[in-house]
């Protein structure tokens, strides 16, 4: 058995193994996309030198919208004037560090562990991005205000229970990423230009032949796909980090009471298990239900118990909605009946599809005074090197402002920006006369379904 130190194996036959790190299964896709529009021209504003890490931008308001006077010699013009609308963004700051000991080098034959977690690091990084424009995404769909709510209702699109036209509850179909969009933005729909959902999604479309991959001619003329996936024209990305909600429902319980009289030869049947009785059993039923909860013996759809003549049926978890079990009797003057005293609904999965716009999300890079350094305890295990790492950035989804409202130290943690109290829409921030930005301008919306 190879040896083990500091959880690295050392064995000359397996040294090969180092030169390839584990596969990384994460894919990051979000922060890949054109859902991101940089802002650099902001970074300047953020940096740890001033002690930047939260400020406000401003959109120019609109001159649409507002009624035009009469114009027949005698009426007077009346002006407006427009509304200039605050656009408040955090810096999110994130640190991590790694340590390798000098003896993991030795035993290895010269395999610099601290060099394979640098070339690492940018991927690292864009999985810890990409959890927090995940959390800044659940904290938009938490807002609870008024105008928020309005949001939240108006580009969500939930059919988790609805019967698609493929007569499944819950799945999407033809229509739905199109009607969502619609609800979203009415006819700004156009401004979205992208899906990001679940494999498993994705395959259900996929299954319908309502997600297609987009191909190329390689130079022998044959036509290959290029793995990126189009639905109602708009580009479909899939990854699995996309948020997903076990549902568990309410246990159905049903219930089976064995009465009358019995007599020995008599059968009783009951969730795929019988028993004949005897004549103990048939003494008495609840004698007979005894008999028959020793026959069903554990079953994987339901717990079972008894008391006096009523056996009672209590679904298990992955078995909800499974309903009453079959039962009989064959008997001259025996009974047996069947009710259900609570309806099991099925448990299931939901998950969340983001479809977004370009640009949905301004990213500004606001880099940190020191992004990179090692730090080395010659003492420490016989010498050991540490890589630090630190990165400031902010992400802020357009037309949605953070509030500060719940936020503990200069950056907020991931619990933090899902809080909905933490954002709000985007408005021109007077005490009275509030006007807030369009939401159907806003090109950010969610799908939840079960496939």
């Amino acid at each position: 058995m190879p040896g083990i130190f500091d959880s690295k194996l050392f064995n000359a036959e397996v040294f090969q193994g180092y030169v390839d790190r584990i596969p990384n299964t994460k894919r990051s896709e979000l922060v890949k996309s054109r859902a991101l529009r940089p802002r650099p021209d902001l970074a300047s504003a953020m940096t740890d030198q001033t002690g930047g890490n939260y400020i406000t931008t401003t959109l120019r308001g609109l001159i649409s919208g507002s009624t035009p006077s009469n114009y027949d010699g005698q009426t007077d013009i009346a002006a407006d004037k427009t509304k200039t609308f605050r656009h408040s963004r955090v810096v999110v700051g994130r640190s991590n560090a790694w340590t390798e000991n000098d003896f993991s080098y030795d035993i290895t034959g010269g395999e610099d562990f601290l060099e394979n977690v640098a070339q690492q690091i940018a991927e690292y990084w864009g999985e810890v991005d990409q959890d927090t424009i995940l959390s800044i995404l659940k904290g938009v769909f938490n807002m609870s205000d008024t105008e928020g709510a309005k949001f939240v209702a108006e580009h969500t699109h939930d059919v988790s229970v609805v019967v698609n036209s493929e007569g499944k509850t819950g799945y999407m179909d033809a229509t739905t990423m199109n009607t969502g969009m619609q609800k979203a933005c009415g006819d700004n729909k156009s401004s979205f230009s992208m899906a990001i959902m679940h494999s498993f999604v994705a395959t259900n479309l996929e299954n319908l032949k309502l997600l297609t991959y987009l191909k190329y001619t390689d130079s022998n003329g044959m036509e290959r796909e290029i793995g990126i996936g189009t639905i109602n024209g708009r580009m479909v990305l899939v990854d699995d980090d996309m948020p997903t909600q076990a549902v568990t429902a309410t246990a159905g319980v049903h219930t089976v009471t064995i009465g009358g009289t019995l007599a020995a030869g008599d059968v009783i049947r009951a969730a795929g298990k019988s028993v004949t009785l005897d004549a103990t059993s048939a003494a008495s039923p609840t004698a007979a239900a005894t008999a028959l909860v020793t026959a069903l013996g554990t079953l994987a759809e339901y717990a079972v118990t008894r008391s006096g003549a009523v056996i009672t049926f209590t679904e298990k978890s992955g078995y909800y909605g499974t309903g009453a079990p079959e039962a009989s009797i064959v008997s001259t003057t025996g009974t047996i009946a069947v009710a259900t005293t609570t309806s099991g609904n099925v448990e299931y999965t939901k998950y969340t599809t983001y479809v977004l716009g370009d640009g949905a999300i301004e990213y500004t890079d606001c880099g940190a005074k020191v992004p990179y350094e090692v730090d080395r305890n010659p003492a420490k295990n016989g010498g050991q090197d540490t890589l630090y790492s630190r990165q400031r950035k902010c992400f802020a989804p357009y037309g949605i402002s953070f509030t500060q409202a719940s936020m503990a130290t200069l950056s907020p943690t991931d619990a933090e920006l899902e809080n909905g109290a933490n954002w709000e829409l985007v408005n021109s921030t007077e005490t009275t006369g509030k006007v807030y930005i369009s939401r159907k301008a806003i090109p950010i919306a969610r799908i939840i379904s079960r496939g």
